[in-house]
This record gives structure tokens, C-alpha cells and sequence, in this order.
């Protein structure tokens, strides 16, 4: 299926699907990947499907989404591989610019060093940049890249890339368990410093991976590297994809639904929690109730306690 969707996202609103790549040909063979096996390793663009086949299975997806009145906000390309391996992406874009609906893409960021890959890039709307690793030895393990990859020159793309992008631009660090982070946590913050991306989010997998010892990193990790992250960019430019359902940010009035919702996304300090709480006119006794519920965890970071979420993979045995 080409087209797919629409589908709620935290990132994009209400995105419609595009798949240009077949299951599953990447540049990548990433531990965590929910898709499957990468089955052939490719670094070289090439067709797969006619522009022209890709543009009208949009078209005719978005025709009938509007008959059913549901709002599109990105035609987001997030294909069963890597999408910046096809070669004629420059002219989907043409095409589908012709629907006047903003255009993502979702990318692991590897071919960005080809000149003619951070062209097609900068006619999107929003880009996500997958960003698991700045440590040569950590990003093999992790991500497994085809062979002729090398990361210096990806990160270099990123950054050239930058300088010229003037749409939304995002990260994606993905924190599995096992992994001995060390200081890289703090190299990636001193990247993303350089790169300024609009959001960094800190993402764990949320679906069964490929490799079966992948497990999501501890929530003392992922609220490590949210402390770091923000340090570089600030608090309000750090979010986690951990994913949960509902709407984050709702401000409800219920203090509980509330207190859930934000520590989704955001780790919460004690005073932003008991402020919460105040507003609702509750009792510190919701925040007992969420604990002993396993719901959500407390946990400390330079003195200071903070409150988040606790992982779903996590609860009662995992997966």
C-alpha cells in the first residue's frame, strides 16, 4: 500500500502515509527496527514506484479523507525503508505539492552527505533526523549501517544541511536498554547545540523490535538524557515519543488525566506537579494514588525530584 492513513501523531497532527520504499530495503538494519529484517542493504538511489503512480494513490487517498471530512495536516513520506534512497523524490514532491498540504519526511538521516539528497530534503515542510549516536563504535551497534557509511560525513550532511533548511526541523534519538550511553548522552547534546533543531525527542521502541534482547533504556536514562538535551536547548525544545495515546499538553481539569498526559512527554518537577494540583484544588494523595498504580515514577536528578511517566514496556514484563 502506498498511500496509508490518515493516522494521529504527535509530531504531525493528522498524517497520511506515504510508503515509496518496499519492505524492507534500507541503508540501515537498526537493532530496534519494529518493521523487520532490512532485507537488502542499499546506499545507491534508484526508482521504485513512477512518480506519477505515488502522486495519484495520494491524490486518491486524500479524496476520499475528505469525503469522510477528516483533516490531513502532512503528507508525511515514512516508507517500510529509508526514503531519501529513491531517486526520483524531488519529483513526488512536485507532484504532490500540486494537493497543497504541508509535505514530512521521516529519515535516519545516513544518505544527507549527497548533495542531491539535501536537495529533495529542503523542499519539505517538516524533517525528521534520526539521531542514535554521535560515537562511531555506538552508532555500528546500534543502527548496523550498510558498510561504505561513515558517520562523520552523515553528521557534517546534518549540519551543512541546516544552514539552508527553512522548514521544521526535529531529531530522534531512540534509548535502548543494554546500551552503555557513558558520556555519549552529553555528546549528543553538544551536536544537537550545533544543529538547533526546532525539537529533539527522546523516543524508546514501542513495538516488538527485530533483535529480541532490545528492550526500551530505564526511565533513568531517558530522564538523563532529558536533563542533558535540555541543558543545551532548553526544556521546551526536549520531548519524549514514548508512546502513549491521548493528548499530551491537555489541560483538562481533571489533575490526574493532566499529571499523565505531560509526564508522557515531559518529565515534571515536584513545584510544576504540586502547581498542577493546586489549580485542580486536589491533594498530594492523586501523586501517591499514580505511584502505588505504577503509573507513573519518581525519580532524582541534581537534588531535584522529578515525576514521569512510567514505560507501558515496562509494566508487568515488557512487550
Amino acid at each position: 500500500m502506498i498511500a496509508f492513513g490518515p493516522v494521529p501523531s504527535r509530531r504531525l497532527g493528522k498524517s497520511l502515509g506515504i510508503n515509496n520504499i518496499p519492505d524492507k530495503i534500507c541503508s540501515y538494519a537498526c537493532v530496534y527496527c519494529q518493521i523487520g529484517r532490512t532485507l537488502r542493504m542499499e546506499v545507491g538511489r534508484r526508482t521504485f514506484y513512477p512518480p506519477e503512480f505515488i502522486f495519484e494513490e495520494v491524490k486518491k487517498k486524500v479524496e476520499e479523507a475528505k469525503m469522510q471530512n477528516e483533516r490531513i495536516d502532512y503528507l508525511t513520506f515514512v516508507p517500510d525503508g529509508e526514503p531519501t534512497l529513491d531517486e526520483n523524490l524531488g519529483r513526488e514532491i512536485e507532484l504532490l505539492k500540486n494537493l497543497n498540504i504541508p509535505l514530512a519526511i521521516l529519515t535516519n538521516s545516513s544518505l544527507i552527505w549527497k548533495e542531491d539528497v539535501r536537495e529533495d530534503l529542503l523542499k519539505f515542510d517538516f524533517l525528521s533526523l534520526k539521531l542514535d549516536a554521535v560515537s562511531e563504535e555506538l552508532w555500528r551497534k546500534i543502527d548496523r549501517p550498510h558498510r561504505s557509511l561513515k558517520l562523520e560525513k552523515i553528521l557534517e550532511g546534518m549540519l551543512e544541511f541546516k544552514k539552508e533548511f527553512k522548514g521544521k526541523l526535529v531529531t530522534e534519538t531512540m534509548l535502548i536498554d543494554g546500551i552503555e550511553y557513558s558520556s555519549e548522552l552529553e555528546k549528543i547534546a553538544a551536536f544537537l547545540r550545533e544543529l538547533d533543531p526546532n525539537v529533539a525527542y527522546i523516543a524508546i521502541p514501542t513495538r516488538p523490535p527485530w533483535e529480541k534482547w532490545v528492550r526500551p533504556a530505564k526511565e533513568e536514562v531517558i530522564n538523563h538524557a532529558f536533563q542533558t538535551f535540555s541543558k543545551e536547548l532548553g526544556m521546551d525544545r526536549v520531548e519524549y515519543l514514548i508512546g502513549y495515546e491521548g493528548n499530551a499538553f491537555a489541560f483538562t481539569g481533571n489533575a490526574e488525566q493532566d499529571i499523565l498526559s505531560i509526564t508522557a512527554v515531559h518529565p515534571m518537577r515536584e513545584e510544576g506537579v504540586r502547581e498542577i494540583l493546586k489549580k485542580a484544588n486536589a491533594s498530594w494523595a492523586i501523586i501517591e494514588k499514580l505511584l502505588k498504580e505504577n503509573k507513573i515514577i519518581e525519580l532524582e536528578y541534581e537534588g531535584k525530584k522529578f515525576y514521569m511517566r512510567r514505560l507501558k514496556s515496562r509494566e508487568r514484563g515488557g512487550f
